[in-house]
Parts: structure tokens; C-alpha cells; sequence
């Protein structure tokens, strides 16, 4: 039941953010920001559960360990880049947002240009 924990923080961070804004609108984006760093930590613990699980299917099924890794990698920057745009909208600065997001797209794409290099190299090997 973290979720109800979450929730309580979030709303009780909205709440406290929206009364504190009026007064003095700094405050009120440190309020947000600090909630949802707490959240991400929450958040840490249910990733390290997820690798596990990842590990464990890993040693199940013989999978090539790059395009785990490769996969990884790429959640790892989707998650970091929405919480950090999040932020960022959050605090009014949406052009930053956006480059954030355009970095995390190209960062991405350069993650899984080796997936793409031997996909291919497989597909020339058939033609």
C-alpha cells in the first residue's frame, strides 16, 4: 500500500504548494520539487525489484546481456528526462523542458544504435 503514501504526499504537497504560492511562489516550486524527489526515491526501491526480476528472466532465457543492458539503459533515461520536464513545467520553464526532452530522445537513439547496427548486418547476411 506505497501508493497510499505517495498519494498522501503528492495531494498534501498540491495543497501545501497552491496555499504557500500565493504568498511566495519560490516556495512553492520547492515544495514540488521536493516531493517529487521523495517520490523518485521511493521509486528507487520498486527499480532494484524490477532488475531483479530482469536477472532472473536473464538467467532463464539466453538472451544476449548488451540488448538487456541496451534496454535499460533506454527506461533509465525515459524516467529521468519525464521527471526532470516535469519539474521544469512545473516551474514555468518549458523551453527547458523541451530541450531536456529532445536530449533524452537523441540519447536514446544513440543507446540503440548497435541493436540497429546488427539488425542490419543480420538482414545483409540474407540478401
Amino acid at each position: 500500500m506505497e501508493i497510499v503514501k505517495i498519494g498522501l504526499l503528492a495531494i498534501t504537497a498540491v495543497l501545501l504548494g497552491l496555499m504557500i504560492r500565493s504568498v511566495k511562489p519560490e516556495f512553492g516550486i520547492l515544495i514540488g520539487i521536493t516531493a517529487c524527489t521523495c517520490i523518485f526515491i521511493l521509486l528507487i526501491h520498486k527499480v532494484e525489484m524490477i532488475l531483479d526480476y530482469i536477472d532472473t528472466i536473464w538467467q532463464l532465457i539466453p538472451v544476449d546481456s548488451r540488448y538487456i543492458g541496451l534496454i535499460l539503459k533506454m527506461i533509465g533515461i525515459s524516467y529521468i528526462a519525464e521527471f526532470s520536464t516535469d519539474i521544469c513545467k512545473d516551474a514555468g520553464y518549458q523551453t527547458i523542458a523541451g530541450q531536456i526532452e529532445i536530449f533524452a530522445k537523441l540519447s536514446i537513439v544513440l543507446v540503440s544504435m548497435p541493436v540497429m547496427m546488427s539488425f542490419l548486418e543480420v538482414i545483409g547476411e540474407f540478401l
